[in-house]
């Protein structure tokens, strides 16, 4: 496993649950706050959220990645929308806790490497509370249970400040996956909390711990 180190100094952190909130209203509020993190006028903030079903294309999007065609997807009622963050395709919707964290990286050197490292080792720290032994998988981004993509990572910089961030499944219904290649990777397959600890385990179940594994992390 890659070695991980800690940032030297303390960040403050808003922390702000929005629930569940379509995914076009909240890439608006990612932007707005973003802009005021820029400015200094806002802290570094961490957003929880559930999205209505969606799929999002990001930057590297390849159109072969869609199983099926778009107006099939809006007809099982799942949006599909191009977004401007990194990577492939990937899906978000009811019990998948989706954490945005839009920091300003002047505060973590400009390293987007160490900014993702970071973001993915929130994520082995929450699975670890559970008994759950998470790893990196380079040169995948992202958080896995042996080869099983349990939280996708993906994110757009600017003016140093991070938008986007981490979508961790928890029990959503994995199926779904089946209709796309997820992240553009067909070899390997997803998990969520669910599946790997045998009981129903819910985003609500999941934010104290990530939560903390933040503060962990970053403070």
């Amino acid at each position: 496993m890659e070695k991980y180190t800690p940032i030297r100094d303390a960040m403050e952190i808003k922390l702000t649950d929005l629930g569940r909130v379509a995914y076009e209203p909240c890439l608006e509020l990612q932007r707005s706050v973003a802009e005021s993190v820029a400015n200094g006028s806002e802290p570094n903030t961490l957003l929880f959220v559930e999205h209505d079903p969606v799929l999002t294309l990001g930057a590297s999007f390849h159109a072969e990645n869609l199983l099926f065609p778009i107006a099939e997807y809006e007809r099982r009622g799942i949006q599909v929308i191009r977004t401007d963050r990194g990577g492939d395709v990937t899906f978000h919707g009811p019990g998948q806790l989706v954490i945005y964290p839009i920091f300003s990286l002047e505060e973590v050197g400009k390293d987007l490497h160490k900014w993702l490292r970071e973001l993915e080792e929130t994520i082995l720290i929450t699975l670890s509370e559970f008994k759950i032994e998470g790893r990196r998988f380079p040169p995948h981004t992202g958080a896995w249970v042996e080869n099983r993509k349990i939280a996708a990572i993906g994110i757009k910089v600017r003016r140093w400040v991070s938008m986007h961030g981490i979508a961790l499944n928890c029990n959503n219904d994995l199926s779904i996956f089946d209709s796309f290649v997820p992240c553009g990777i067909k070899e390997y397959g997803v998990t969520s909390m669910t599946q790997e600890l045998g009981y129903d385990f819910s985003c609500d179940d999941a934010k104290p711990t990530v939560a903390a594994a933040f503060s962990k992390v970053f403070q």
